[in-house]
C-alpha cells in the first residue's frame, strides 16, 4: 500500500500537555507535516488527542503512540483518531485498529516481528529503535519485505542524517525527540519541522 500521506514524516509530541498539544500541532501542520502522534505516556493525553482531532483532524491524520492495548484502540476510535503507532508487535491490538479503519505504523526489529503485524493487517511498520540498527539493518530487511510496505525509521532520525534512512529504502521516518521535547517552544517546534521537510524534499529529489 501506499503512505496515504502527501509527507511521510510522522511528528512524535511525547510529553506534550493538553495546553499546548493544539499550538505545537499546528506549527508541524504549518510546516508541511500531515500526520501526527501523540505518545499515550504523555501528560493527559486523553484530553490531548481529542483537542488535536478537533483542530486538525481535516488536514492530517492525527493519532496516538505507544498504544499496547486492545482496549486504548477503543477509546482512541471513540476520540476519532485515525493512526495508530505501537513500540512493539501486539495483533490483537493491529487488528483492532484495522477493524475501526485506523492505518497502524506498529514496531518490530525482526522479520519475525515485520511479517507477524503484517499478518494482523498493518499497513506500514516502524523499525524501532533505528539508530541500534542502522541504515544498513533495514537495508537487508527490505529485501524480504513486502515492496509495497512502507516502512518507516523511528529513533535516532535527524535533519542531518534524514536522507541515510531514505536511501536506505524507508518510504520516510517517525521523529521524536529531535522535532519536540517536552516544554519546548513553538518557536523551536516550527524551526525543526521546516528543517525535517527540507531534509525530506531534498532526500527524495
Amino acid at each position: 500500500m501506499q503512505w496515504q500521506t502527501n509527507l511521510p514524516l510522522i511528528a512524535i509530541l511525547r510529553g506534550i500537555t493538553p495546553d499546548e498539544a493544539v499550538a505545537h500541532v499546528g506549527a508541524a501542520i504549518d510546516a508541511g507535516f500531515d500526520a501526527v502522534e501523540i505518545p499515550l505516556n504523555s501528560p493527559e493525553w486523553e484530553k490531548s488527542i481529542p483537542a488535536v482531532v478537533e483542530a486538525f483532524g481535516d488536514k492530517a491524520l492525527i493519532g496516538a503512540g505507544t498504544v499496547l492495548q486492545p482496549e486504548q484502540v477503543d477509546q482512541l476510535a471513540k476520540m476519532g483518531c485515525k493512526l495508530i503507532v505501537t513500540p512493539n508487535i501486539h495483533p490483537e491490538v493491529i487488528r483492532r485498529a484495522v477493524s475501526y479503519g485506523m492505518t497502524v505504523c506498529p514496531g518490530c526489529a525482526t522479520a519475525t516481528e515485520a511479517f507477524t503485524a503484517l499478518d494482523a493487517g498493518a499497513q506500514a511498520l516502524k523499525i524501532f529503535p533505528s539508530s541500534a540498527f542502522g541504515p544498513d539493518y533495514i537495508k537487508a530487511l527490505k529485501a524480504v519485505l513486502p515492496a509495497s510496505v512502507p516502512v518507516f525509521a523511528v529513533g535516532g532520525v535527524t535533519p542531518e542524517n534524514l536522507a541515510q534512512w531514505i536511501n536506505s529504502g524507508c518510504a520516510g521516518a517517525g521523529l521524536g525527540s529531535d522535532l519536540y521535547r517536552a516544554g519546548q517552544s513553538v518557536e523551536r517546534t516550527a524551526t525543526q519541522a521546516a528543517a525535517f521537510v527540507e531534509a525530506y524534499r531534498e532526500a527524495v529529489k
